[in-house]
């Protein structure tokens, strides 16, 4: 129904513009009735707390734009409505067991690629390094550690977009995407191009990390994800484990400028299975997809779904990337418990890329392996993620339970610490014994063990951080994409001056200084919030007091 602006219109629902547009504020909507005589006209809406408008939460009214009284009628066909969804076999999560698998392997090996991608070229630094004229130790760190920065903030743009016009949409264009900017790397003539397709490539492969996560969760329950997630985790850790090994082979054999052009093709060969296999999971986009083609009219959608319609409206869709923007550093900057936590992930993997930005000088310089067999040095690294995905996890999942049980079945966020304490021995132990062995310049197998026991430790440390958070906080997406932005950051910086630190303190002081960070961060806090978590939780607005 047209309105006209100038004249007032009595049955006008007046919303706060600041409010989610899906949303009636309590604060902001009055009904007018007509023939009042205490009429005053409507009060500007009073801009809002930043951190409020971040963190609302969604709550759709079914009535909205209908006037202020309920109809009982249409209350309750919405109502059987989602009734319906929950067993309509078109829902993702009654999809076939078999057709569920191929979902989960196929975003799987999209997920693996733009890991393997950030670090491949590790070992051929030198040669890129001799192609394109780089003396600056710095700079030739850039080029490897730069693709960190976009792939952290990708993920906060693309993942409202894939709630907007589905994953599968987005992964595909975003794949496709990444195999042109990867091969383009691989031919370029200048450092700065070489940098300017770093930063696009890690903005598209950013897109299966932000939409992976999501697709496990639209196809299994929380109890039936487990296994599914942990098949997903391995391409995000190993990848850039087991990059460098073929890269350093690949850069020896045949030139660093056909690592780019694998990438490429692994890229092509994810979207050859997935352009005709994969399907949309996400139960909004799929309902809305199918209103469309059952209603056609608009209007008619509007009414029958005024959820999904109001959800998906121009006005919502800036919303929802306004937020998933935003929500992430508020939780960083308001939660302790969110801050630190992340801080400690983002040390690890500050460590973590250091290595990939310096193993090339240590094992060439230091042990005389050539780029092929410099590539073998992070054999260790992978070595350590598969058996604390093994291990690590049984034990976790082997604490909370015992705990659970003790606690009469009623699990708590905190039961996840103890795992976590216990796993962050482990980073310390293997960065002294890395940094020494190399420092005494050892056996070679010495600090390569090292980086093994850091491996460990680094996946024993995630996996309850990652649990722990999804468990406390009420936005348990914004506070993983916390911990993801903060540590790629890390992932970015730290190999920028890990050539100088190590010239200054020599393999053994340098890593001992990381692995005294490691200890401050990851032992005393785990410990203090396993006996003040709860007690912090229930004084948190941003955490679950369920």
């Amino acid at each position: 129904m047209a309105e006209d602006n100038s004249v007032y219109n009595p049955s006008v629902i007046e919303i706060n513009p600041l409010t989610r547009p899906s949303t009636v504020s309590t604060t902001a909507t009055r009904v007018v009735e007509p023939g009042r005589d205490d009429y005053v006209p409507p009060v500007p809406p009073i801009p809002r707390d930043f951190s409020t408008i971040a963190l609302e939460k969604p709550q759709y009214s079914p009535h909205e734009g209908e006037g202020a009284i309920p109809d009982d009628a249409q209350e309750e066909e919405i109502e059987n409505r989602e009734e319906d969804w929950v067993h309509d076999p078109r829902n993702a999560r009654n999809w076939p067991v078999g057709k569920k698998w191929t979902m989960v392997l196929i975003v799987s090996f999209y997920t693996l690629v733009p890991p393997l991608a950030s670090s491949m070229m590790a070992p051929a630094l030198p040669d890129i390094a001799e192609h394109l004229n780089i003396t600056n130790p710095t700079l030739v760190s850039l080029t490897l550690s730069i693709f960190l920065v976009t792939f952290a903030i990708g993920p906060l743009i693309l993942a409202p977009l894939s709630e907007i016009y589905g994953r599968t949409w987005v992964l595909h264009i975003a794949n496709i995407c990444s195999l042109g900017f990867n091969i383009g790397c691989g031919f370029v003539s200048t450092t700065g191009s070489l940098i300017g397709l770093r930063i696009l490539a890690g903005f598209a492969g950013s897109a299966p990390i932000a939409i992976g996560g999501g697709t496990i969760s639209d196809l299994f329950s929380e109890r039936d994800r487990s296994s599914a997630m942990a098949i997903y985790s391995l391409g995000p850790l190993l990848g850039p484990a087991v990059g460098p090994i073929a890269g350093g082979y690949i850069a020896q054999s045949i030139g660093y400028k056909y690592i780019f052009v694998v990438i490429g093709g692994l890229s092509a060969l994810s979207g050859a299975l997935g352009i005709p296999l994969l399907r949309e999971t996400y139960g909004p986009v799929i309902r809305l997809r199918i209103a469309k083609k059952s209603a056609g009219d608009p209007e008619k959608i509007a009414q029958k779904h005024p959820q999904l319609q109001a959800a998906h409206g121009p006005g919502t869709q800036m919303h929802l990337i306004w937020i998933s923007v935003a929500r992430p550093f508020v939780l960083l900057t308001r939660s302790m418990t969110c801050f630190l936590l992340s801080l400690y992930m983002a040390l690890q993997y500050g460590f973590y890329y250091l290595m990939f930005a310096t193993f090339p000088a240590l094992f060439s310089d230091v042990y005389h392996f050539n780029t092929g067999a410099v590539g073998l040095a992070y054999i260790g690294l992978g070595v350590g993620f598969l058996l604390s995905t093994i291990f690590g996890g049984w034990f976790g999942d082997k604490v909370y339970q015992t705990l659970t049980l003790r606690n009469g079945g009623q699990g708590k966020p905190e039961y996840r610490l103890p795992a976590l304490v216990v796993g962050s021995i482990f980073p310390p132990v293997g960065l002294f014994w890395y940094g020494w062995s190399a420092q005494a310049q050892l056996f070679w197998i010495m600090p390569i063990i090292g980086t093994s026991f850091f491996g460990f430790g680094m996946m024993a440390t995630f996996l309850p951080i990652q649990l722990y958070l999804v468990d406390t906080f009420q936005f348990a997406a914004s506070s993983l994409a916390a911990a993801s932005v903060f540590r790629s950051m890390f992932g970015f910086a730290f190999p920028l001056f890990g050539e100088q630190m190590f010239a200054a303190l020599g393999y053994g002081g340098g890593n001992s200084l990381l692995a005294g960070l490691a200890i401050v961060i990851g032992i005393p806090f785990p410990i203090w919030l396993y006996f003040k978590g709860e007690e912090m939780r229930m004084n948190s607005k941003y955490a679950r007091h369920d």
